[in-house]
């Protein structure tokens, strides 16, 4: 941004001393030459005050003492400018052309050098200004990313109460199973431990992870309970936001199936398309289950979850009657 400042600068004085003048005296060398030391006094006026005279006073806060030590150097650059340019062009005075002395060409020297020096102060600002900017914005990200570690934490423990209530529920039956579950439950921890720590991964470990659950809560419901889960497309090469989908299905399984209701049933389908993931479930309702706006934390968590990782590109949809619950989720990749 300066470089292009002074270049442009450079060309508009070196154009307005040269070709707006339509004199045969016109020397393009020394106009050349007057150019350049108008760019490097100017530029030493202007970047004294930009790294040194400025930041002490964002400092101190004294406009006075701002002014007695700006007003002091810059006199003296103007000064020792302005007897250049009278030595560059000497050969005026010879010829009784004394524009270079008169208090004219003085006051309009050292407007346009104040005028210089201040917008390039005031470049200082707005580089203030979107460096300022730029912290809020890393700010703001990190601020986020914390409170999705946060929200993705906060499932760990969401799950494995879940899943413990099972496994106690097993021991204390006696279940045969109860060792399969111990198995089961060491896979998925071991995905919540290490894959889920990455900010996407392969959703085929995703979709491992869900029939994993579902193995258990069979185990769990004694097979007496159908479910289908089923995959239309090709996850290879597909990625995902870890464990965005578990919440909708351990609902469907805690509100919606029980050993004791016939009826129960929990059908799972997740569709994958190019740049699209269609993931629906769909559960019984249980005559007296409560709804499940008072699950808990889980629906508020993976809300949150969707709204941080796939801002605007993300559907949800909840369909519910008397009959049946059902969830809707169409990702935008």
């Amino acid at each position: 941004m300066h470089l292009s400042f002074w270049c442009l600068y450079f060309s508009f004085f070196f154009y307005q001393i040269t070709f707006l003048r339509h004199r045969e005296d016109i020397n393009i060398g020394r106009s050349f030459v007057d150019a350049i030391s108008n760019v490097f006094f100017m530029g030493i006026a202007s970047y004294l005050n930009y790294f040194l005279w400025l930041p002490r006073f964002l400092k101190h806060k004294s406009f006075i003492r701002y002014l007695i030590e700006f007003l002091v150097p810059f006199t003296l650059i103007v000064f020792i400018h302005i007897s250049f340019k009278r030595w560059l062009y000497a050969d005026f005075f010879q010829h009784g052309r004394t524009f270079f002395g008169a208090g004219r060409f003085v006051f309009q020297h050292v407007a346009v050098t104040l005028f210089i020096v201040i917008f390039v102060g005031m470049l200082r600002f707005v580089e203030d200004w979107f460096t300022l900017e730029a912290r809020k914005k890393e700010v703001e990200n990190e601020k986020l990313i914390s409170e999705l570690r946060f929200l993705k934490a906060q499932i760990n423990p969401h799950f494995l109460f879940n899943t413990l209530n099972n496994l106690y529920y097993l021991a204390t039956i006696n279940s045969p199973n109860t060792t399969e579950v111990i198995e089961k439950l060491s896979q998925m921890m071991r995905y919540m431990l290490y894959d889920s720590n990455h900010e996407d991964v392969p959703i085929s470990k995703e979709l491992d992870y869900m029939q994993n659950y579902i193995s258990l809560e069979k185990l769990r419901l004694d097979n007496q309970v159908p479910v289908k889960f089923d995959i239309l497309g090709n996850p290879e090469g597909t990625t995902i936001v870890p464990l965005i989908f578990i919440t909708f299905l351990e609902n469907a399984f805690k509100h919606g199936v029980s050993n004791q209701y016939k009826g129960s049933y929990v059908d799972v389908f997740v569709k994958i398309e190019e740049n699209l993931i269609i993931y629906k479930v769909k559960n019984s309702i249980l005559p007296n289950a409560n709804k499940l706006e008072k699950s808990g934390i889980g629906l508020q968590n993976v809300n949150r979850r969707l709204d941080l990782s796939y801002p605007g590109k993300y559907i949800l949809e909840k369909n519910h009657t008397a009959e049946y619950y059902e969830v809707i989720l169409k990702l935008i990749l």
